[in-house]
């Protein structure tokens, strides 16, 4: 640990990837001198505290937050109002709150319905960066290094808060951007949460069949690829999609639209068609990999 430490006490709601990850990224910058956690279970408690995610297990929301410069909310977004209900009231005059829901208009509505006066003090992120694994075991120091971290401050965002947030996520190793978070949701309901709903769809249709040994026996690199993130955590990717369902269901039927073009291009046996709609995916996704997207 440095000698004078970034942030003296952070409170973590959430120890598992997300959350756990944070935590151990500060703790490897040595910009943290304690991290306190709280889980849903104290089975998720004991096991970051034996894989020194945390230094404590937290029990007591007033004693924790009262006093801790920075709470990070890493738990699903359908549980963060309830979150933000205990420990608003709790909240010392210098404590910071910022989040890693990957939906932010509901996280922000929670936050100016529960934290009143307090609402300077928060600073809605979402990291972009995670993996199909979930729980304390999943989590890593380096999950953050190099990965766009997006802000969305609101209005009331203090000056000092967005600051306090922003070197915290730095010191993740996180490359920092700002949306806001009408901006944000509308970006990710394309890029991120469609995409989810469509490999979970697949997998799903698949797995109902009577043959489905038979397919997943012969289902290679191709399908292990586009399917990858079916295997993530059901509960938080249904709070994610309820909670962005408007954005999420405009994608959705453009994508629908672009089905059937696709499906009126075979029936007619429309070659050509076909292969102009794959030309132009195929330039847009290399020009993407070429700038440093990862698949």
């Amino acid at each position: 640990m440095a000698a004078t430490a970034v942030f003296e006490k952070v409170v973590v709601f959430g120890v598992g990837l997300i959350g756990g990850s944070f935590a151990l990224a500060l703790k490897e910058s040595g910009q943290v001198a304690e991290v306190v956690g709280f889980g849903r279970t104290l089975g998720s408690l004991t096991q970051a505290l034996e894989l020194g995610i945390v230094d404590r297990a937290g029990f007591n929301v007033g004693q924790e937050v009262s006093n801790a410069d920075l709470v990070l909310i890493a738990t699903p977004v359908g549980t963060t109002p309830e979150i933000m209900a205990r420990i608003a009231p709790c909240l010392g005059p210098q404590t910071v709150v910022t989040d890693a829901g990957s939906t932010k208009e509901d996280v922000v509505a929670a936050a100016r319905s529960h934290f009143g006066e307090r609402l300077g003090q928060f600073v809605p992120a979402h990291p972009i960066a995670g993996a199909e694994n979930s729980g304390a075991l999943a989590a890593r120091a380096d999950l953050y290094r190099g990965k766009q971290v997006v802000l969305t401050p609101l209005p009331e965002s203090t000056p000092q808060s967005i600051a306090r947030a922003r070197a915290a996520w730095e010191c993740c190793g996180g490359l920092i951007r700002e949306l806001s978070p009408a901006e944000h949701d509308r970006v990710f309901a394309a890029v991120s949460h469609l995409p989810h709903l469509l490999s979970f769809a697949l997998v799903h249709e698949l797995a109902r069949r009577d043959n489905r040994d038979l397919l997943f026996a012969f289902a290679a690199s191709g399908f292990r690829d586009f399917t990858r993130i079916a295997a993530s955590h059901p509960e938080m990717w249904r709070d994610i999609c309820l909670a962005n369902r408007t954005a999420l269901l405009d994608e959705l039927d453009r994508y629908r639209a672009q089905l059937d073009e696709m499906r009126a291009a075979l029936q007619s046996g429309d070659g050509e068609r076909l292969e102009a709609s794959f030309d132009i995916a195929r330039t847009a996704r290399r020009a993407w990999g070429e700038g440093g997207g990862r698949s």
